[in-house]
């Protein structure tokens, strides 16, 4: 008797066993995280820094529990509050410069984004000469690159704030944002696919340059504020797996020039930035700022200009307003500038232009002369 009860828990235990496996019992198997959502906020300064709408965009998503991102970039964040995102914002930076020098495909390699948030341009339009065409053939050589690291990528493509003439000091830039955000929604369109989308954020309508910025290109915190809450729902949707809009605009800005209400409007003439006052001698010119450079024609032909205020050697920048004479004998695979008044590299005009190395002048006696001018604290000019 003691032996036969012993054996009954042994019995009801292969029971049990039998009738879990008739009725497809299995034991639970723990849930994988999900692959957060990488990404990538591209652009110039309004994207990196003053571009504080970073924080504003993933603190608001976070708090309305839209957890499963993590921004990328290969800048780490700076000068923003509560904000540890990393982004590509690169300050000055072209559309046309980004393009044609190939910079996009290794910040692509280094993060393998998903989604790619781009507000470029601004620079762009600052140079007469970069027409919409160019800047839209820029944009096609970047979304081809995004796609080749990654077929399924989102493409969200902003149409650009707009810029405020009476502090840039540069009378049509505000019709030239204009016209390339007319065109956006077009080329868009061109390369729509089901696979890879390209959404139209509109972050020009209802920006007030005069309000929302603090010296007409750089947005403030309510500025900063307003490109957050365009970009949120559609980030939003995409985080929700909701149906992706098309565009989010289709009708065509209103050409209105905002009326100055600041203090410090522009006392200088029409000449379209980038165009330097030239005089009747050849391979000179007339700086708006700064001590006069005088350039002085060689045998070969180009010019120097002097006097040189320092060797320079690639990688090399300088940013902000003045008269300036760099000599160098390495300029590395590329010039590029923007936002300045006159730009010569050996008597050569290359204002606010991308120069490849193939395509720089003889050197003078050995060297290379740069002669830069430039009335802004965000003119730039780089050999790398």
């Amino acid at each position: 008797m003691l032996k036969t009860h012993a054996f009954q828990p042994f019995v009801l235990l292969l029971i049990f066993v039998f009738v879990a496996a008739l009725i497809g019992l299995r034991p639970a198997t723990p849930t994988r995280a999900q692959t957060p959502l990488k990404i990538m906020a591209l652009g110039d300064s309004i994207t990196g820094s003053p571009g504080c709408w970073r924080a504003l965009l993933w603190n608001r998503l976070t708090a309305n529990g839209l957890t499963g991102f993590l921004p990328v970039g290969t800048l780490s964040p700076a000068g923003c509050p509560n904000d540890n995102s990393w982004h590509e914002g690169h300050g000055g930076i072209l559309a046309i410069g980004m393009a044609n020098g190939n910079q996009l495909p290794p910040w692509l390699a280094a993060t393998n984004p998903d989604v790619v948030l781009m507000h470029l341009g601004t620079n762009d339009s600052f140079n007469h000469n970069n027409t919409v065409d160019m800047i839209l053939a820029a944009y096609t050589t970047l979304v081809g690159q995004m796609r080749a690291n990654n077929p399924n990528m989102k493409i969200l493509v902003a149409q650009i704030i707009p810029l405020y003439t009476a502090t840039t000091q540069c009378t049509d830039c505000y019709q030239r944002v204009v016209n390339l955000n007319n065109a956006i929604p077009g080329w868009a369109a061109g390369l729509n696919t089901a696979q890879s989308p390209i959404i139209v954020v509109d972050q020009w309508t209802g920006f007030n340059t005069v309000t929302d910025t603090s010296d007409g290109i750089h947005p403030n915190d309510a500025g900063i504020q307003k490109i957050a809450d365009k970009w949120y729902p559609v980030v939003a949707a995409l985080l929700n797996g909701n149906p992706i809009p098309t565009s989010t605009r289709t009708n065509t800005p209103p050409v209105v020039i905002p009326s100055p209400t600041l203090t410090h409007t522009s006392t200088r003439t029409s000449t379209p930035i980038g165009t330097p006052t030239r005089t009747n001698t050849p391979n000179s010119f007339t700086p708006t700022t700064g001590p006069i450079l005088t350039a002085t024609p060689t045998t070969g032909g180009g010019s120097t200009c002097s006097p040189v205020t320092s060797t320079i050697t690639a990688p090399f920048t300088f940013d902000g307003a003045g008269t300036l004479c760099w000599q160098s004998t390495n300029l590395g695979a590329y010039i590029n500038s923007w936002n300045a008044n006159s730009v010569t590299l050996n008597g050569v005009n290359v204002t606010n232009l991308y120069v490849a190395s193939g395509s720089y002048p003889v050197k003078i006696n050995g060297f290379w002369y740069i002669s830069y001018n430039a009335s802004f604290a965000w003119s730039h000019f780089e050999a790398k």
